[in-house]
Order: structure tokens, then sequence, then C-alpha cells
């Protein structure tokens, strides 16, 4: 029988689907994860759960909406006391026992007991921060010399991506007779952007370009140090993001950016995947897909049941090339609120944002052709009423779907004020 692969799932924070190469990126150069794609697989349309962070990692950790665990509304912020619901199935719990795991980089899914450490929630260490480095007051947690215990000091952030690469590194190391999970969760391209002094390329892309290319070196270095270990083969290395880029970076060919409301530009995300004993080289899909389908994907590579209560779906058959998109949709949240459907040829936006106002469009309908018009320019609702119809069907049964986890797991706290940031 096949030992289960290792895994290493690289989540970037904030970059954007035009900032690599392989997705069409020309300023910044990304050779290690061209590279990677080129010896694996790449997904075009693949999408984070959520528009900003906390419900995009509660969605890939769980394989479940957000919404269920009262997280889909903003971010949590430093004086919050709210997280991930302690009993829920993660990636790392749901692995066990047959894995060894690791959360490295950012946490950001409750920072109070019983919301803290990460390692109530199967990860059997932890080295990182607990929400984003923007945000204060902020330390450096990392493991000390007990179990469960961490040490605590000042992060320097020009040092983070590196800091995060080399603790992956030492897990690995350590655990390499064994399958072994890391959630790699970096801090790059994040704000503030802050340049490693020591590792600079002089990138045409100014500070975000230099973070970004650090954190391309780093997945190369990883590459060739999983060579080193003889593990390299056995190795699933997936490389994504949590959502679209913030103040700086590229969506693509994609409208609209980072917390955007129903817009591509906010979910749509790199997808690179390379498994050289289990994925094919050189295969590119347009198949729709999320984070959400991590978990269920990770334990059919693991040949472990997944549960049946889960919303993403099993990628397996897609990425080995040898079937079809498991979704007939996606569903696309703004906060709590269902804000556009995705099918694999049509996009129904039924939210947007005008200055400060927060718009539904359920008067004006938005109906976008994904293979003629990814950038979401031009409402084909006139030509297509039938379509509209349909696609209006299924934004009413997923509101229906989600209203009874909003009067069971309401957001809680309410939002955090204006003032304070929108990670």
């Amino acid at each position: 029988m096949r030992r289960p692969p290792n895994v290493i799932l690289i989540l970037a924070d904030d970059l954007g689907y035009g900032d690599i190469g392989c997705d069409g990126g020309v300023l910044i150069k990304t050779p290690e994860i061209d590279r990677m794609a080129a010896e694996g697989v790449r997904l075009t349309d693949f999408y984070a759960s959520a528009n900003v962070c906390t419900p995009s990692r509660a969605g890939l950790l769980t394989g479940q909406y957000a919404i269920r665990h009262g997280l889909a509304r903003e971010v949590i912020q430093p004086r919050d006391t709210n997280g991930l619901p302690p009993e829920a199935l993660t990636i790392p719990r749901a692995l066990k026992p047959d894995y060894a795991t690791a959360l490295v980089g950012k946490w950001h899914l409750g920072h109070v007991a019983p919301h803290w450490p990460p390692h109530l929630y199967g990860f059997d260490a932890f080295w990182g921060l607990p929400y984003s480095h923007d945000m204060k007051p902020l330390a450096l947690y990392e493991e000390g010399g007990s179990p469960g215990v961490l040490n605590e000091s000042k992060p320097d952030f020009a040092k983070l991506t590196e800091l995060f690469f080399r603790r992956t590194t030492d897990f690995i190391e350590a655990h390499r007779e064994e399958p072994f999970f890391v959630l790699l969760a970096l801090t790059a391209p994040h704000i503030p952007l802050k340049p490693n002094p020591d590792d600079m390329t002089g990138s045409a892309a100014g500070a975000y370009g230099e973070v970004v290319e650090e954190v391309d070196r780093n997945v190369g270095r990883l590459l060739r140090k999983l060579d080193e270990l003889g593990v390299g083969d056995d190795t699933l290395v997936i490389f994504t993001s949590d959502n679209g880029p913030w103040f700086e970076g590229s969506s693509g060919p994609f409208r609209d950016r980072k917390g955007g409301s129903a817009w591509d530009g906010g979910f749509r995300v790199p997808f690179v995947a390379r498994w050289p004993n289990g994925l094919p080289a050189g295969h590119v899909s347009d198949a729709i897909s999320s984070n959400l389908d991590l978990l269920p994907t990770l334990l059919a590579f693991a040949d472990k049941p997944g549960p049946e209560n889960l919303d993403g779906r099993d990628l397996s058959d897609v990425l080995t090339g040898t079937g079809s998109s498991p979704h007939e949709q996606i569903v696309l949240f703004d906060n709590e609120h269902v804000a556009a459907i995705r099918t694999p040829r049509w996009k129904y936006v039924a939210r947007s944002y005008y200055r400060t106002y927060d718009v539904p469009l359920d008067r004006y309908p938005l109906l976008f052709d994904m293979r003629a018009d990814p950038g979401e320019t031009y409402s084909l609702a006139m030509l297509h009423p039938e379509v509209v119809e349909e696609m209006k069907g299924r934004v009413a049964t997923a509101r229906a779907f989600v209203e009874p986890f909003l009067a069971t797991h309401p957001p809680d706290p309410a939002p955090a004020s204006a003032s304070q940031h929108r990670d």
C-alpha cells in the first residue's frame, strides 16, 4: 500500500492572481512557483471561500462555509474574543493520528481561550503570529521546551518569511520518517511591506515585488530541501492565497480586489500543486473549485474517509487529470451575505458597493459570461433572461441554506469599528 503523501500547504496573505508568472504576472518574477506549475498542476478557476482573511481561513481549515461557525462577518480584531469553535473538524485533526502536524505563520482564528493556542485544533506544533502583522499588540509565539508551552518575543517583520520557511524545514527534518502536514501561513505580501535586506532582488514591482520574490525564492529552497531529505517525490506542495490583493498587487484580468463584494478579484486566487509521485506534470484545469475543497481532497489522498457535512468537495480527480469539477456552482460570500454564484460558464452578482453603500442588486440583474468576459465588464442579462431566472433561483436556494446558521451561530461580537483595520 502506498504511503500517504506528506503535505505542505503554503498560504500567502493578500497575494493576487496576477502576481505570479504562471498566471500572467509580468513585473514580479516567480520562477520557482512557475516551475512548480510546470512540474505539477495549476487551477485557473480556484476561489478563496471569502474575500477577507478570517472567514477564508476558517473555510480552508474546515471545508465548511465560515458562516457555519459564526465567522462570516469581517475579521477577528485584537480586542475580539471570538474564534473558530473548539470542536470544529480541521485538516490537521482529520489527518490524525497518522500525520505529524504543524502551523507555521499566521493563525487569525482566535487568540484567547478557548480558541488559543492553535494546538487545540490538531496542530502538534506552532510557530507564528496570532493575527495579521499590522495589528497591535503583536507578539511572535514559538514552541518552548515543553508541549503546549509557547515562548513570546517581538517579531522582526523583515525576517518573518525567512523565519517561517526555516521553521517549516526544521519540522520536516524532525518528522521526515512519518507523514507530515504543515500549514505554512505566510504574512507576505500583506502590509506593512518590509523586504528582507538580506534577500533583495531589485524587483521592478518595488517593495511588494521584493516580498513576493522572497517568497518565491524560499519556495525553491524548500523544494530543494525536500529532495535533499529524500521526501520530495512523496510530498504534495500546494501554493495558494487567502484572498485577492489589497492596496497593491494584481488581480490579473479580474474585477476589483480584496473585500470587494462579489467580484472575482477578491476571490480568484492562485493555485499550484506539485507532487511528483501523485500528480501529472504541466496539467492546467479550469474546473471551478474552492479552498473549501482542500480538506476533503487531502483526506482522499491520505485514504481517509471524509465527513458528510462538508461544503467542499474532493478535487483529487481534477488534480490527477482524470475528472471534472465536482461542483455545479461556487457560492461567494461578502460577510454573511450570499453575494454571487459562479457556475462553469456564468457568474451572477447579487451585491456590490458604491461609496459607503452596500448595494443589493436584486432589481438590477448582473449576469456575466465568464468564458468570454472574465473581467465581468458587460452584463448579458438582457440576452439570457432564462439564465438570469435560473441564477436567481440558485441565489435564493443558497440564502435559504445559510439562514439557519445565522440564527444558531450569529456573528459575534459585533463588527469592529470602521477605524480598525480590515484584514
